[in-house]
C-alpha cells in the first residue's frame, strides 16, 4: 500500500514537472517571439548583431543571477522581485543605449548639416556630400550615412534610402531633415540654405534644452534625495539595530510594508520626472 502511494506521488510529481516545464517553455517562446525580437531589431539598428536566442539566454541568466542575490541576501520574496527586475533589465539596457545613441546622433547631425551645406555651395551633389559625411564623421552618424551611401550604390532611390535611415535612427531632427530634403528634391529649392536653417534650428533647441535642464536640475536632485532617504534610514537601522530590522524583513507584514514603500517611492520618482521633463 505504501509503495503504491509512493508510486502515485512520484507519478503526480513527474506529471506536474512536465506541465510546469511545458508552460515555462511556452512562455519563453512567446517572450522570444514578442520582446526579444524587438530587442534584436533595436540592436541591429545600432549595428549590434545579436540573435534572439542569445538575447533570451542573456535575459534568463541575468534574471537567475538577480534571483540568487535576493535569495541569499534576504529571502525568497525579495529574490522573486529582483528576478523579475533582472528579467526586464536587458531590454531596459537596450532602450537606454538606443536613447543615448539618438542623442549622440542628433549632436553630430548639427555639424553634418553644416558640412553638407558647405558641400552644396562647393558644387557637390547629395550622394557626394553624404559620402564625405560617411568618411569624415564618427559613429553613429558615420555608420548611418555609410549605409545610406551603400544603399544608393545598390540602386535604391535617394528618397527611399533617406526614409530608411530615418526609420532606423528614429530621431525627430533627422525626420525633419529627411522630409525637407525629399520635398526640396521634388519641388526644387536651395538645399544649402535649407540645411543652414535646419542646423540653426537644432542648435537653438539644444540651447533651450540645456537651459531647461539647468533650471530643473535642483528639482531632480531633490527627488533623488527624498527617494533615497527611506533606503538610507533603513540601512542605518539595519546596521545599528539588526535585532529590530531582521524580524520585520522576515515577516509577511514587514515584506508587504517594504514593498508598499518601494512602489510609492517609484511612483513618486516617476511623477517628479514627469513634472520636470519639458519637451522643446
Amino acid at each position: 500500500m505504501i509503495g503504491l502511494v509512493l508510486l502515485l506521488g512520484f507519478g503526480a510529481t513527474f506529471v506536474l514537472i512536465l506541465v510546469i516545464f511545458s508552460v515555462v517553455k511556452r512562455a519563453l517562446e512567446e517572450y522570444e517571439g514578442r520582446y526579444t525580437t524587438k530587442g534584436t531589431q533595436s540592436l541591429e539598428n545600432m549595428f549590434f548583431f545579436v540573435t534572439t536566442r542569445q538575447l533570451l539566454v542573456l535575459t534568463v541568466s541575468v534574471s537567475a543571477v538577480f534571483f540568487i542575490i535576493g535569495l541569499v541576501a534576504l529571502n525568497v520574496v525579495v529574490g522573486l522581485i529582483l528576478g523579475a527586475f533582472g528579467f526586464a533589465f536587458p531590454l531596459l539596457g537596450i532602450r537606454y543605449l538606443k536613447k543615448r545613441r539618438i542623442a549622440k546622433f542628433e549632436r553630430q547631425l548639427v555639424d553634418a548639416l553644416s558640412q553638407m551645406s558647405a558641400a552644396f555651395k562647393a558644387g557637390l551633389t547629395l550622394p557626394q556630400a553624404a559620402d564625405n559625411i560617411a568618411r569624415e564623421m564618427q559613429p553613429p552618424l558615420g555608420q548611418e550615412f555609410g549605409l545610406l551611401v551603400k544603399e544608393i550604390k545598390l540602386g535604391i532611390p535617394m528618397e527611399e534610402a533617406l526614409s530608411n535611415m530615418a526609420a532606423r535612427v528614429n530621431s525627430e531632427d533627422l525626420d525633419l531633415a529627411v522630409t525637407s530634403t525629399n520635398i526640396a528634391r521634388q519641388l526644387g529649392g536651395n538645399m544649402a540654405e535649407m540645411y543652414d536653417i535646419i542646423s540653426a534650428t537644432i542648435r537653438e533647441r539644444f540651447r533651450l534644452e540645456g537651459r531647461i535642464k539647468a533650471l530643473t536640475a535642483q528639482g531632480k536632485m531633490q527627488g533623488w534625495v527624498v527617494a533615497s532617504m527611506p533606503l538610507v534610514v533603513g540601512a542605518a537601522f539595519y546596521y545599528f539595530r539588526p535585532d529590530l530590522m531582521k524580524p520585520m524583513l522576515h515577516s509577511n507584514f514587514g515584506i508587504a510594508l517594504v514593498g508598499t514603500v518601494f512602489i510609492m517611492e517609484v511612483l513618486g520618482m516617476l511623477m517628479i520626472r514627469k513634472i520636470v521633463n519639458i519637451d522643446v
